[in-house]
């Protein structure tokens, strides 16, 4: 009679760890992992969806199956060993005059351990090693406790509401995926391998792409070659073929207004045919558009008029610079520089100070100084814009301002262009001033 007292204990304490497997491993799993095994019509899938789509009604239905298996097994157990042990030491020196209350103790404590290793302990440890398999293996089961229990989850659903209110906590509070969430899995993933350090700066940059205009890629107008359409034939050649670029923003220098693009392959292609380029007869249709329009939009309106170069006007309808599918790439994943060309970028000095390009833009600093933060509303792209926003006017060699626990000390400037900035923290830069007084 004791064997078959133990082993109804023990198959209680077995239906208690599958409850607690059953309840993390739902709560654990991934509902893109379990929305991509309903589409392999893996068994389960689609009833652990269900589950994890209504989290209340389903653990309420798992409380009161633990509660209820773990007051019976109690109950039983006590019942059904305490008795005969207490007999079997009531002649021992010790304990028989407590052999009662000994007894229970000693049975309460076995049954609590087991309980905990096999009825919580592994159960919740198989459930974490594998969640989105265990959860589809349980969910079946699950949902027909949870429907004979309905009643009473039904009860319990409107008074864990009830309280939760009083907090004003709502139920949908947290359905929302945010921004800040996606970068914390990317963050993950690469800490555990799944993402290499560039996989996840372009992941990161084409999430923060969406925030951010076309002023952030234009190519600002003093960098820009173009054309004049007043030139002549010859002069239009010599600079298609010394700049080497595919397409030129036409200008007319007189009304200081774009008045189209030419390609380079129409250029050669008009003075291959008739041996003169008259740019007014070639040039295209230019596609203009605003620095504040999001760079999304614009690559929506590259698609939309097929063409690779748009014309950035500012508020005025001043002609700003230009921009370029491959600004939209480089956006993403850093710039593609052509032949000789420099690709603006932050070095790390020895003394942990950090060498950066005036042209190089905010959210890569960012990236390169991880504990540098930038606003997301700004009125700047580079750091050289940071800078000018910071003092208010251009600054000469050597002048220094702070931001966000550094100093930045502009080092070089190209004309009135900011071309190297110096960021050091503001620690190092304090302690460093320091050895100078003493010194002096």
């Amino acid at each position: 009679m004791l064997f078959v007292n133990a082993a109804i204990v023990f198959a209680l304490i077995l239906l208690n760890g599958f409850f607690a497997m059953s309840e993390l491993a739902v709560v654990s799993a991934k509902k893109s992992r379990l929305e991509q095994l309903a589409r392999q019509r893996r068994h389960g899938a689609n009833a652990a969806l269900r589950l994890a789509e209504n989290p209340t009604t389903f653990l309420s239905s798992v409380q009161i199956g633990i509660t209820l298996v773990g007051i019976f097994a109690g109950a039983f157990g006590g019942s059904s060993f305490a008795g005969p042990l207490a007999e079997a030491i009531r002649d021992w020196p010790v304990v028989g005059p407590i052999a009662d209350d000994a007894a229970f103790v000693a049975v309460v404590v076995v049954i609590t351990y087991f309980s905990l290793v096999i009825g919580e302990l592994a159960p919740k440890q198989l459930a974490l090693s594998r969640p989105e398999g265990v959860a589809c293996f349980v969910a079946p089961t699950m949902q027909l406790v949870a429907m004979v229990g309905r009643p009473v989850v039904w009860v319990l659903e409107a008074s864990t509401r009830a309280v939760t209110s009083i907090f004003g906590i709502r139920e949908d509070e947290n359905d929302t995926v945010t921004e800040e969430d996606v970068r914390a899995m990317i963050a993950e993933g690469t800490e555990r391998g799944v993402f290499k350090q560039k996989e996840r700066e372009m992941l990161e940059g084409v999430i923060s792409i969406a925030d951010r205009h076309v002023r952030s890629i234009v190519v600002p107008r003093p960098d820009v070659d173009w054309l004049d359409v007043r030139d002549e034939p010859s002069e239009t050649v010599g600079d298609v073929v010394s700049a080497g670029h595919s397409r030129y923003p036409v200008l007319d220098t007189e009304e200081d207004q774009v008045v189209g693009i030419v390609q380079t392959k129409d250029v050669l292609e008009r003075q291959h045919r008739t041996g003169k380029v008259v740019i007014s007869d070639i040039m295209r249709e230019p596609l203009y558009v605003s620095e504040s329009m999001p760079i999304l939009k614009l690559l929506e309106k590259f698609r939309a008029h097929g063409v690779h170069m748009a014309i950035v006007l500012d508020e005025y309808g001043s002609f700003e610079g230009i921009a370029t599918p491959q600004d939209i790439l480089a956006a993403i994943a850093g710039s593609l520089p052509e032949a000789g060309e420099e690709v603006p970028r932050a070095f790390r000095r020895k003394d942990g100070s950090w060498l950066v390009d005036g042209a190089m833009v905010v959210d890569r600093l960012a990236q390169a100084i991880e504990d540098l933060s930038m606003p997301d509303e700004r009125e700047f792209e580079t750091a050289a814009g940071l800078v000018l926003e910071l003092f208010g006017h251009i600054p000469d060699v050597g002048e220094r301002v702070q931001w966000d626990g550094y100093e930045i000390e502009v080092v070089d400037l190209d004309g009135r262009r900011i071309d190297k900035l110096l960021f050091k923290r503001l620690i190092d830069a304090e302690a460093e001033a320091d050895e100078t007084s003493v010194e002096q």
